[in-house]
């Protein structure tokens, strides 16, 4: 009786001792971890934090039609059409550009693109003095830099009628769809009636093509001296274009 009293008190102390200092690992099995509720995602919330995009600048030059009411629309299509159907003009540089454009070589894609809007802007004084309804050539020639229609239609141009190329917007277009091929093929903008000169009868007048040069070399932009280009915002109203027109505008001082 004493020997069985002894055991079953042993076995009550052991008992106690093993609830006053469980085991961890079968405090573990018997009490596993709750994991906290997952928080509910409302319905409003916005998956990803929408961050502003920094908006592409575009740089207006100055331009030799400045002076004509409704001409800054004209300049904000030559720089469309330099972003699009033209991208790579601004990339080349023409062998004769030193007679038109002294710091071209070395200035920046804003310099180059206002280079070449003021030489359209200039080509299209000696073509329509700036008149976008003009008709020239006995009724061949249409627009601000007067462009024949079948000419038009060969480049597949937006504007292929006489009428459509009144529009001074798609006659610049046109323009420069017709520069990006004749400049790059040619390398030149007017060397040996190459190049622009291929298609614009001023750059084979001596006069033309020497007033056109004197006028390109004279801006800022050909000088060297274009840091007074300073970013503006856009003004509303140029138009619903998305790839430039919707990017800030900077204006020439």
């Amino acid at each position: 009786m004493k020997k069985a009293a002894a055991l079953l008190c042993g076995l009550a102390l052991a008992g106690q001792a093993a609830f006053a200092n469980p085991d961890p690992a079968g405090a573990v099995a018997l009490h596993p971890p709750v994991s906290p509720p997952a928080a509910e995602i409302s319905r409003l919330a916005v998956p990803v934090s929408l961050r502003p995009k920094a908006r592409k600048k575009i740089v207006v030059p100055k331009a030799r039609w400045d002076n004509i009411e409704g001409s800054r629309s004209w300049s904000i299509a030559a720089l469309r059409g330099l972003r699009a159907q033209a991208n790579h003009l601004p990339d080349l540089v023409p062998r004769d550009i030193a007679d038109y454009c002294p710091a071209y070589p070395s200035a920046g894609r804003v310099q180059r693109e206002a280079f070449w809007v003021g030489l359209i802007s200039s080509l299209a004084w000696h073509e329509s003095t700036h008149r976008p309804w003009a008709v020239g050539g006995g009724g061949r020639w249409f627009g601000l830099v007067q462009i024949y229609p079948p000419t038009a239609r060969f480049y597949k141009c937006k504007a292929r009628s006489g009428a459509a190329l009144k529009d001074p917007e798609d006659n610049l277009s046109c323009a420069l769809r017709i520069m990006a091929v004749t400049v790059p093929r040619d390398k030149v903008i007017s060397r040996g009636m190459r190049g622009v000169a291929a298609d614009w009868g001023p750059f084979h007048s001596r006069r033309k093509r020497e007033d056109i040069m004197a006028w390109t070399r004279s801006q800022p932009y050909c000088t060297g001296l274009a840091r007074s280009l300073r970013p503006v915002l856009r003004p509303e109203g140029l138009g619903p274009a998305q790839d430039v027109a919707d990017a800030p505008v900077a204006a020439e001082d």
